[in-house]
């Protein structure tokens, strides 16, 4: 019987911040059981009015800037997409119909932040990417439309507000910069119980 801790990590392609901690999973892989599961993060940014670092315009250089940045000092290949942000509809629908396991998942990942791709302007060449047969079509059928829906509501109500998400035992880690945080929590389980995090997770908003 396996000792690890089931994970949901909720990711879209769209972020590169997810691609820098997917190449860094295997830090919490002996301790977790992490099932990745694709959500739209333009629908989750909506559901919880938020907006992306690329959607306003005085961060959107600091953030990518910082994001070559970041990558030089994990010492992984990074390249931006022809453009950012784009639409990721149909790939997300496509991971999600096809099951994507990490391996796939990866492969995504590494066409828009290593090959430096929008999918949407090489449909075919992105399938063949994944491993799938160059006339894959883009999904259409209303099942895989809802549960992608289903996938990003579900990523709200547990406690998601951006990707990459990680949840573990209803805590959600937000952001790659929180591994860190996650394996202290695995590690002191009954952190949360404390009086200073029980504290901050309940101070009074002064402006309202």
């Amino acid at each position: 019987m396996s000792s690890k801790v089931a994970a949901t990590f909720y990711y879209d392609i769209i972020s590169p911040f997810a691609y820098f901690y997917i190449k860094q999973r295997q830090r919490l892989e002996s301790k977790l059981d992490i099932t990745p599961v694709p959500v739209l993060l333009g629908g989750l940014l909506r559901a919880t009015n938020n907006k992306g670092p690329g959607e306003v315009a005085v961060k959107r250089p600091h953030f990518y800037q910082f994001c070559v940045w970041q990558a030089e000092k994990l010492g992984i290949p990074f390249r931006f997409p022809e453009h950012h942000p784009f639409i990721t509809v149909a790939p997300q629908r496509l991971l999600l119909e096809q099951q994507a396991n990490w391996e796939m998942v990866e492969k995504a990942f590494d066409y828009i932040w290593v090959e430096g791709k929008d999918p949407n302007l090489s449909w075919s060449e992105f399938c063949i990417y994944l491993g799938l047969a160059a006339d894959t079509p883009k999904p259409e059928s209303l099942e895989i439309k809802e549960r992608l829906v289903t996938n990003t509501n579900q990523a709200k109500l547990d406690g998601a507000f951006g990707v990459p998400a990680l949840i573990v035992n209803q805590r959600c880690f937000w952001g790659v910069d929180t591994i860190d945080w996650t394996l202290d929590y695995l590690a002191r389980p009954g952190m949360f119980e404390e009086a200073s995090y029980a504290y901050a997770g309940k101070v009074p908003n002064g402006l309202l």
